[in-house]
């Protein structure tokens, strides 16, 4: 990892229900750990971008993947506040596991919340928390750094934090403001400042933790990432995890963080997203919204994905 990409911060199953007993090499995650994360990153309460809530975060995931021998940096730039063109410092956040390895895979997630619940039928004005929404992803991955360094793979992996996936806010019946700032200055830098490795797959972690969770292929990432999509279904299939849909074509089509990931920066990523969550944007998006069993289901595939992965890549 390059200078450029950012200031170093730090040098630092068993039987699941809808999961098989059959083991990746490494113990699959666990549901009750998962779950405690993403109660201590709902904790932090709102965490928009440049909020103190977000630099609480900021600063217990940097904590919390040194711990683990990680390496964690910054990716900071700056963005206009749509309502009165301040600017506001925004910030990715990229945990390096075997940072001298030079083919690398991205698991990613976006851990900024929406500012307001604004499709809350009640009170689209009030405290949105976003356990699934912004929370999820980030819980999944704070899991995921207990089985890094044991796990069986020969490519490097990084774990990516998007700033400012749904920085927006309402003004009247207008939305002031863009989507997907942090994955786009991301995907921008790796294409226009190349570093000295290489990305060849992403995963995009995001909405995951929903109790009633279901996956189904998203139309963006079998378009872009065919190889990444096979490799995911066939270890779901294999590890019998039954939160992972097979239909014969994509339920969905999605905007995310994986379109300029794929778009601008040319990384074959796949958008892992249950998009039937009945209480997005809602005040209902909460703890009581998510299961730790979800998260496992998820984590163990995409741990069991990563083993099956050469050298050179999916």
């Amino acid at each position: 990892m390059t200078a450029r990409w950012g200031v170093c911060l730090g040098l630092c199953l068993a039987h699941l229900p809808g999961v098989a007993a059959e083991e990746t090499r490494v113990a699959g995650p666990d549901p009750a750990r998962a779950y405690r994360y993403l109660q201590s990153v709902c904790r932090l309460g709102p965490r928009p971008s440049g909020s103190r809530g977000m630099q609480a975060q900021q600063r217990l995931l940097a904590s919390h993947f040194a711990r683990f021998g990680a390496r964690v940096t910054r990716q900071s730039f700056d963005r206009p506040d749509p309502r009165n063109g301040k600017a506001v410092r925004m910030t990715n956040l990229v945990v390096s596991w075997h940072p001298r390895r030079t083919t690398r895979v991205l698991l990613c997630c976006h851990y900024d919340t929406r500012p307001f619940p604004d499709l809350d039928p009640v009170n689209p004005r009030g405290r949105f928390i976003g356990a699934n929404d912004g929370g999820s992803g980030v819980a999944l991955l704070m899991e995921l750094a207990h089985h890094m360094r044991r796990l069986d793979t020969r490519v490097g992996v990084d774990f990516v934090f998007f700033d400012a996936e749904e920085y927006l806010f309402q003004r009247g019946n207008r939305t002031l403001g863009q989507f997907f700032h942090g994955s786009t200055h991301f995907a921008t830098v790796y294409r226009d400042r190349p570093p000295a490795h290489k990305y060849v797959a992403g995963v995009l972690l995001d909405m995951i933790g929903d109790r009633d969770l279901q996956i189904f292929v998203e139309k963006k990432s079998l378009y872009y990432a065919p190889k990444v999509v096979d490799g995911i279904w066939k270890t779901a299939r294999r590890l019998k995890v039954e939160q992972f849909k097979d239909r014969p074509r994509p339920k969905h089509d999605i905007d995310d963080d994986h379109v300029p990931l794929n778009r601008i920066a040319k990384i074959p990523t796949c958008d892992l997203i249950d998009f039937d969550f009945p209480h997005w944007h809602t005040t209902r998006d909460n703890l009581r919204a998510c299961s730790g069993t979800s998260l496992a289901a998820v984590g163990r595939v995409v741990l069991g994905w990563l083993e099956t992965l050469p050298a050179t890549g999916p």
